[in-house]
């Protein structure tokens, strides 16, 4: 099953330009749903406004290539997800993370370049396409029971569903169906269009959701992150105060928020 690739086999009764087709629409819904989020949320005019704050409170200049190299410290955080605290909170979304970032990629390329040819797809696509897919639901499941704070700290029951868990249910949902769906294809059972059509449903949803979802916080993220040091490195906090600045109480600092 890891070995076979559902969109070769899907290409005899689908062609492979209508698959393609719909991965060019959800990358569509995925830039314009985050477009709508910047502009409706104003999220974007707030960052821009607090960098020019931050930009007049700056006490040196950063050069080119401190920036780089600020640029490179971000992205090597991002990399390890090192703005989070918490160890198995950390470990949950790298398993997610890269789970996402494998089955995505394996899906662009079976569909753009071995839709039609699944003797020529190397193997390595469709092993990453199944292995991602088993990350997200290791990952996402683990964060689910185990990390989510509403959970872990709140008592609240893990079946409690709010609308901040848009996007991990429509993302475990996309990638247990994407499993089901190979398996059923892989065993020639009658089902597997129907499983077809439900993981369409819920892939759809992933991507057209961004309005609504936390989708667009992988953009917002690594923006902000880079945005923290380059003023730190100006001298400017933005809305965080240092450590020393903090006031005292009962004899000890306050401590800064922490991510968990």
């Amino acid at each position: 099953m890891f070995s076979h690739s559902p969109f070769a086999a899907l290409s005899v009764s689908v062609p492979a330009i209508a698959m393609q087709l719909y991965l060019l629409i959800m990358v569509a819904l995925v830039l314009g749903g985050t477009l709508f989020d910047m502009l409706h949320k104003r999220s974007a005019a707030y960052f821009f406004q607090s960098r020019r704050k931050a930009r007049a409170e700056a006490r040196r200049e950063v050069g080119g290539s401190e920036k780089l190299l600020l640029a490179a410290e971000t992205a090597a955080e991002a990399l390890v997800s090192g703005e989070f605290c918490n160890p198995r909170r950390r470990v949950a979304h790298l398993l997610t993370m890269y789970g996402f970032i494998a089955y995505a990629l394996a899906t662009i390329v079976m569909v753009f370049w071995y839709s039609a040819r699944e003797a020529d797809t190397p193997a390595i696509l469709p092993l990453l396409w199944h292995i991602g897919a088993l990350l997200i639901l290791i990952g996402g499941i683990w964060f689910w029971f185990f990390v989510r704070v509403d959970v872990a700290a709140e008592g609240h029951s893990p079946l409690r569903v709010v609308r901040a868990d848009l996007f991990i249910v429509a993302l475990l949902k996309s990638a247990a169906l994407a499993l089901i769906w190979s398996w059923l294809q892989w065993v020639e059972s009658p089902l597997a269009i129907w499983a077809l059509g439900l993981y369409v449903i819920a892939t759809t949803i992933l991507f057209g959701s961004v309005p609504w979802s936390k989708f667009s916080h992988m953009f917002y993220k690594p923006a902000a992150a880079f945005q923290r040091r380059l003023e730190e490195a100006r001298g400017s906090r933005m809305n965080l105060p240092s450590p020393a600045d903090l006031p005292e109480r009962f004899g000890n600092p306050r401590e800064l928020p922490r991510h968990y």
